[in-house]
This record gives structure tokens, sequence and C-alpha cells, in this order.
């Protein structure tokens, strides 16, 4: 299995950041989808869930602010970050069926 978020960058505060997790080796339709994020010096926390038929949740943290989406045609999953925040900075995971994919580095100037 092997999932690859992609997308993270630099952005002042305010900003947007659309990030893309690539799954392959893996029957990606029926399976819910996370993501999560680790922040410099603290805990890895959730973030998102989509589930296979595209309903989702949201920590309070990013509810309003954050959507995630997925294309089961091309395995992949979005998580679109609209009005960033300091505090969103880390790095950004995908969780599938008990497999973390690689993270992407998101970093929020204030």
């Amino acid at each position: 299995v092997q999932l690859q978020a992609s997308g993270g960058g630099l952005v002042q505060a305010g900003g947007s950041l659309t990030l893309s997790c690539a799954a392959s080796k893996i029957i990606f339709t029926p399976k819910t989808l996370r993501w999560h994020r680790q922040g410099p010096g603290k805990e890895r926390e959730w973030v998102a869930d989509i589930s296979s038929g595209g309903d989702t949740t949201y920590a309070e943290s990013v509810e309003g602010r954050f959507t995630a989406s997925r294309d089961n045609r091309q395995s992949t999953a979005f998580l679109q970050m609209t009005n960033l925040k300091p505090e969103d900075t880390g790095v950004y995971y995908c969780w599938m069926a008990g497999f973390w994919g690689k993270g992407t580095q998101v970093t929020v100037s204030s």
C-alpha cells in the first residue's frame, strides 16, 4: 500500500492550499480516508475524515475552513484548506485502512 500526500508549501495567514493524497496498491473506493497533522512539538492530531460515499467530518479547529473530497476513479483524495492560520502549520498525513502515507509540510506565516 502506498499513500503519498503532496501539495504542501509556505503560505501567508489567510491564504489557501490544496493537498492531495494519491493511493496505490489498495482498493480505494470502499474505504474511509483520514487526514491528520502534526505541528512542531505537538502530537499528531486528526483533522478530517471522508467516507467512501463522500461524507465528511472535521475537527472543530478546521470546521468551516477545510474541505475534504475524493476522486475514487483516480484513487485520490483532496484537502482544500482556506483561511489558513499559523496554528495550521505542520506535516499533513493521509491514512487509510491502517496505513499512513508520507506527509507533506504546510507552513503558515503570520
